[in-house]
């Protein structure tokens, strides 16, 4: 079992580095050299360079996905749940896999299918064809969510780390009940931002690499003091 549990771990961390690399390079790299870069240069790079990282990218997130679940149902089978969940362990894991999972999500409802709108409306314009009508407005979702992504992703790494490595998250006496409650609205208000609308000024942090890190580390920021005051 330690064993299945070590390669699982190994298989975890290639892949995590490989999904979170690359949305690192389309959020810090690519999406502001498409902003400045000419028409034909932008064109190229989405119809080869775009698909190739894409795949990438979306199997990087696959398999770490993947890998982190059955490591997590493993030691919550070894623990039993009572005590995993009571556990500062099973708790700061737990929260760094829920981010993970919303994450994980992202990518294979969210981002994958509008960048396939994008691409297809790319190359039809490139045939000599006209662009697809829903191609802005994917194009806008898709990079709403990916920098949602972004912003989750330093707060899913702290605590996946601090999980195993972190000193004392929690007390004798944690208060779990509205410490679960209080992060699911945090979390889930930050993607419901990603996901509904396009405009606005909860979207102005996304539009920007420096926003998009301020956002970031802000909702580290609360998360961590939320471990602090109720764990």
């Amino acid at each position: 079992m330690e064993l299945a549990h070590f390669f699982l771990r190994w298989i975890h961390l290639l892949a995590g580095i490989t999904w979170i690399g690359i949305l690192y390079y389309f959020n810090f790299v690519q999406t502001p050299f498409f902003a400045e870069t000419e028409a034909p240069v932008r064109v190229g790079a989405i119809q080869k360079l775009l698909p190739r990282a894409l795949w990438w990218f979306r199997w990087g997130a696959m398999f770490t996905f993947l890998a982190g679940l059955l490591m997590w149902l493993m030691r919550l089978g070894q623990t039993g749940s009572a005590a995993f969940f009571s556990s500062q362990y099973g708790v700061v894991i737990t929260l760094g896999s829920l981010m993970g999972t919303i994450m994980f999500l992202n990518v294979w409802l969210v981002i994958w299918p509008n960048q396939q709108i994008v691409m297809a409306s790319t190359n039809q314009v490139a045939g000599g064809g006209q662009a697809l009508p829903n191609a802005a407005g994917a194009g806008r979702r898709a990079a709403l969510t990916s920098r949602t992504n972004t912003v989750f992703s330093m707060s899913m790494l702290f605590f996946m780390a601090a999980a195993s490595h972190y000193p004392s998250l929690m007390s004798a006496n944690p208060s779990l009940g509205l410490f679960w409650i209080i992060s699911l609205i945090i979390v889930g208000a930050v993607e419901a931002n990603a996901l509904f609308g396009t405009q606005g000024a909860t979207k102005k942090p996304l539009d920007s690499v420096s926003g998009a890190l301020q956002f970031g580390f802000a909702l580290w920021l609360v998360m961590y003091l939320l471990c602090l005051a109720l764990l």
